[in-house]
């Protein structure tokens, strides 16, 4: 004997106890739990407990459905555009954008190379607000709209390059005593490899945070040794004039008109 039939769904009254933070919020904890490839949107219903026809009400595909999970960890990525250190502030931010990265590892290939596949204009608001900021922090400090944009760019480059990598260390004998055979590198030839394989102790000791903030060190130094230094003449979160605003030298001969 067949079982009855079960009663039909009321999409209505469904769809209103599951907003769109609702899903993304639980694609989120699929993900921190099993990885981006394992989701997908019936997987996602069932963890809802809710037929996967509603969640096309609140993320067209799967893509969409990703793009809003990215959006969902950038927004807590906050900047704040009125202190005068910018600087320091960039050197908050990385700091935050390394903290979740750790807090959600199996996000950051979203985080890195979700917004590549997106029109700028056509991205999440969200995953646009710390450009937006940034540039905002910048420019009241009296770099020009394009140095602002340069200095976005290298801080974030950097970034996106070092969470992939301190989440990439990989110890192939964590209980071995020789720094060489933990890192695998007695394997390298040491004719070709000195310097590789000198730099052992260096490299078992890897520490993601000292990491990050030497090389903070380092691209904040040379971009301001590069770009010339904002002018203070003007108050801390209030934009300069445009027309006094510092440019870059035109030639090694040119100098600061201060």
């Amino acid at each position: 004997m067949n079982p009855p039939p079960s009663a039909p769904v009321d999409d209505a009254a469904v769809s209103n106890k599951v907003t769109r933070e609702v899903v993304l919020a639980t694609a989120l904890a699929l993900i921190d739990l099993e990885g981006v490839d394992r989701l997908s949107m019936r997987r996602l219903a069932a963890a809802l407990g809710r037929d996967p026809m509603i969640l096309y009400r609140h993320a067209a595909n799967k893509a969409a459905l990703l793009d809003g999970v990215a959006e969902t960890v950038l927004v807590q990525l906050k900047v704040d555009p009125t202190d005068p250190d910018w600087a320091g502030q960039l050197r908050m931010v990385a700091r935050d954008y390394r903290r979740l990265a750790l807090a959600h590892p199996n996000v950051v290939p979203l985080l890195v190379t979700r917004p590549l596949a997106t029109p700028l204009g056509l991205r999440p608001p969200g995953t646009l607000r710390p450009l937006e900021d940034v540039l905002k922090l910048l420019t009241d400090a009296g770099f020009s709209g394009p140095d602002a944009l340069h200095i976005y760019r290298a801080v974030f480059g950097f970034l996106y390059g070092h969470v992939l990598n301190e989440l990439q260390e990989l110890i192939e004998r964590p209980d071995e005593v020789s720094d060489l055979l933990r890192l695998g590198l007695h394997r390298l030839p040491i004719a070709e490899f000195p310097l590789l394989r000198s730099l052992a102790p260096t490299l078992a000791a890897y520490d993601g945070a000292a990491e990050l903030e030497r090389g903070l060190d380092i691209l904040l130094a040379g971009l301001t040794a590069t770009l010339t230094a904002p002018s203070a003449a003007h108050p801390p979160g209030h934009a300069a004039d445009p027309a006094k605003r510092p440019r870059r030298p035109q030639s090694p001969r040119r100098s600061d008109s201060r």
